[in-house]
């Protein structure tokens, strides 16, 4: 019989793992808005409405991920505006809505 076959193999100990979070996170807790800002002075007017315009449909895309709504074309603007007023944001524009369907679909 060959003499590593007589050998007991040597216990190794898992790695080490390490984790970033600090705390547990848990995902179940309600969505709560980040605090606002102020934005930067000295813009443009039409910097600004884009600006916001922006942020609306991130928040409106965001909401209509979290309750099911994952394909743009789940998403008319019927289904938009009701989310809008769920959330308690004022009813969408067109150009928002649109603006929501195509963040939709470019974060596939």
């Amino acid at each position: 019989m060959p003499a590593a076959a007589l050998k007991p193999k040597p216990t190794r100990k898992p790695l080490p793992t390490q984790s970033t979070a600090k705390h547990p996170v848990l995902l179940d807790l309600p969505y709560a808005p980040v605090e606002k800002r102020p934005l930067p002075p000295g813009r443009p007017r039409e910097w600004y409405v884009t600006h916001n315009r922006r942020l609306k449909a991130m928040r409106l895309a965001i909401a209509l991920l979290d309750s099911g709504v994952y394909m743009p074309n789940q998403a008319r603007n019927e289904t938009i505006r009701s989310t809008a007023q769920m959330i308690g944001v004022h009813p969408p524009s067109e150009t928002t809505c649109h603006m929501v369907r195509a963040l939709m679909r470019y974060a596939r």
